[in-house]
């Protein structure tokens, strides 16, 4: 693809005089479907860059014009074109104060690390996604029991059963509430799931000979949220005009108890709002509940080694060592496939989808040319450019937070986490975490100061969790000045796309004039630009 060649001597705006050169490749206008409205058309509209290298100082300057990267692809929203304007946001870490639910989530990982935490229902020794390990035990335990009563003991182990199948649904639930698919301010309802009974499945359409198990906990969720919503409305909160109703709700959660269908001989759908549990037609009927328990014994036996969840080998009142180690970004073996297990879980990808090769393209490849410690304090202990920080817990990998270190910030891209840690809040605890880590070097490079959280869409209640780190600002798109986010929301409630600057200053009675921008490696479009369709796999 052809494109302008833009080329920079990094002479630092910041002061820094990083040397070095950005070569940057001009791309044009890029569109692509949005991942954020689900829009059926190319609505995402982008002006994208390719970049061979970029300093750090040049790369800081972009980010103060509206401007993020994916690899080496660094684009900006064309803001008044795109479907969702995406407003980049900051906040000064000496500023950060912590809400209730933020201090909650470290208190919940200090009391894990001091082994003060019950974590016996929560983590266990898991490797297959989506499976408790005492639940297993439970069931498979069945199979040992001897009792005189052959009906008591059939009962004995429906019982475990579903209250294995309930825990999973319980895990699902937490894991797609972490994720943003359900609010987070929202208590939610435990799960229930019940057995189907001889003379109920035969009321039901046909096939349902072989219904097992049911759950209505779709209906409890989708009405605890519309309660919930209803009374923030009533306190003139911002809340979702059209929550989700228990249809929509019982498929999320059934597509993501797949690994449990496939452990398990299990088939598992959504009908009607219910989450069912069905058996193998061929299947025996009294051989159906033992065939359950017979696969979770043999993987609870190939699990036996994971010590680490294994609340039996890490018993309350026992200190587990937390580590959060920072490294140049490269490609790790383990990271890799702790990213193929949170992207199949979490965001249900297909395994044939994550490939080596798009993960270092997404989040191993950097263009930014590294910048060594310098002794003085221009530049922090560990340096600047792109950085893996690992998050360890006795050894074994939970979290990867994929970040920028720059001379004014540290810029977070992405992070990604095991599911059988989401009890602990991950993303919000590496969150405070990482503007922990900048009040820290502020001390030793002073203009460090700031932590950014990449994009923030008013119009996703998905994305609108980063306005929590609090007190934060959003950059203006045609001034490129920083505005609060106390003053931007209200605005953002009326319209999508707003020239923020300009709307403080009118309502302020003031007037506004053109902002010429300065020493900025800046990529303009014009009506000639390239109008470029690019693929779901391209980006």
């Amino acid at each position: 693809m052809e494109g302008n060649t833009r080329k920079s001597d990094a002479n630092s705006s910041s002061g820094n005089n990083n040397r070095g050169e950005s070569v940057v490749y001009d791309y044009g206008r890029l569109k692509n479907s949005c991942g954020y409205c689900k829009s059926t058309g190319r609505t995402s509209i982008i002006h994208g860059s390719w970049a061979d290298s970029i300093t750090v100082d040049d790369y800081q300057d972009l980010l103060d014009r509206g401007w993020r990267r994916s690899g080496s692809l660094l684009y900006k929203p064309e803001m008044e074109k795109t479907c969702c304007p995406s407003y980049t946001i900051r906040l000064r870490a000496s500023d950060f104060v912590p809400s209730k639910e933020q201090q909650r989530v470290s208190r919940r990982m200090q009391r894990f690390v001091d082994g003060a935490l019950d974590v016996k229902k929560s983590v266990e020794a898991v490797e297959d996604p989506g499976i408790c390990a005492s639940a297993c035990k439970e069931v498979s335990s069945l199979g040992t029991k001897e009792t005189s009563s052959v009906t008591k003991k059939e009962k004995n182990m429906g019982d475990h059963i579903t209250d294995y199948l309930s825990e999973q649904v319980d895990n699902v639930v937490w894991t797609c509430r972490e994720s943003g698919q359900f609010p987070c301010s929202v208590q939610l309802p435990k799960a229930s799931v019940k057995k189907v009974s001889q003379a109920k499945r035969k009321l039901l359409v046909e096939g349902a000979e072989n219904l097992m198990y049911s759950s209505n906990i779709a209906f409890q969720i989708a009405a605890t949220i519309r309660q919930a919503q209803s009374i923030a409305k009533d306190a003139s909160q911002s809340a979702e005009d059209n929550p989700l109703p228990p249809k929509i709700i019982a498929e999320k959660l059934a597509a993501s108890l797949d690994q449990l269908e496939k452990t398990n001989s299990l088939s598992i759908r959504a009908c009607n709002g219910h989450i069912n549990f069905y058996t193998a037609a061929t299947q025996a009927s009294s051989n159906k509940d033992s065939h359950i328990a017979t696969i979770s014994q043999e993987s609870a036996t190939r699990r036996k080694g994971c010590s680490l969840r294994n609340s039996s080998l890490h018993p309350k009142g026992k200190r587990r060592r937390l580590e959060i180690r920072l490294k140049r970004s490269s490609f790790d073996p383990e990271e890799f496939a702790l990213y193929r297990r949170y992207q199949i879980n979490v965001h249900n990808d297909s395994p044939d989808d994550i490939s080596e090769s798009s993960y270092r393209m997404f989040l191993v490849d950097t263009p930014l040319v590294p910048v060594q410690p310098s002794g003085d304090d221009r530049v922090p202990p560990c340096g600047f450019g792109s950085f893996h920080q690992q998050y360890v817990i006795d050894g074994y990998l939970v979290a990867v937070g994929v970040i920028d270190i720059l001379p004014k910030c540290l810029s977070s891209k992405y992070l990604f986490w095991d599911p059988d840690f989401s009890f602990l809040s991950l993303g919000k605890y590496s969150a405070l975490q990482e503007i922990g880590w900048v009040k820290e070097n502020e001390v030793y490079c002073p203009s460090l100061q700031y932590y950014y959280l990449g994009y923030y869409i008013h119009s996703c209640s998905k994305m609108r969790y980063k306005a929590a780190y609090r007190p934060s600002e959003l950059l203006c798109p045609l001034r490129y000045k920083w505005v609060p986010f106390e003053i931007a929301q209200p605005l953002l409630d009326k319209k999508s796309y707003v020239v923020l600057s300009d709307s403080v200053l009118l309502q302020n009675g003031e007037s506004s004039q053109p902002l010429v921008s300065g020493n900025v490696m800046e990529v303009q479009d014009d009506d000639n630009s390239n109008d470029v369709l690019i693929d779901d796999d391209d980006k």
